[in-house]
């Protein structure tokens, strides 16, 4: 499982972003979505996730403007931010949980190459 993210960049504080994380590959089911991020010197935090039935998650310093959403038929995962603030300055990764059906299943978990989201103030 490979994953591509994209959709970082420069947004003045209060503006809006989305993220968007593909996954490619043959063979297996993504179980869970993930973004996480990590601003310079600081460790490497969930922000939110999403499972495959659906139910998600948000860190408390994200909930109500952040939205995680999931596209099954494209693989692909979405983070909409939005009312950004400079705090939220940081690498973005996305992360895959996934399962590869067989003879003895396999879990396994996929990282994104991250991408910056930089918010001016």
């Amino acid at each position: 499982v490979q994953l591509q993210a994209s959709g970082g960049g420069l947004v003045q504080a209060g503006g809006s972003l989305r993220l968007s994380c593909a996954a490619s590959g043959s063979g297996f089911t993504i179980l869970t979505m993930n973004w996480h991020r990590q601003a310079p010197g600081k460790q490497r935090d969930l922000v939110a996730s999403i499972t495959r039935s659906g139910s998600t998650n948000y860190a408390d310093s994200v909930k109500g403007r952040f939205t995680i959403s999931r596209d099954f038929a494209r693989n692909t995962v979405y983070l909409q931010m939005t009312s950004l603030k400079p705090e939220d300055t940081a690498v973005y990764y996305c992360e895959a949980d996934y399962m590869v059906y067989g003879d003895t299943p396999v879990a396994g978990r996929a990282w994104g190459q991250g991408t910056l989201v930089t918010v001016s103030s």
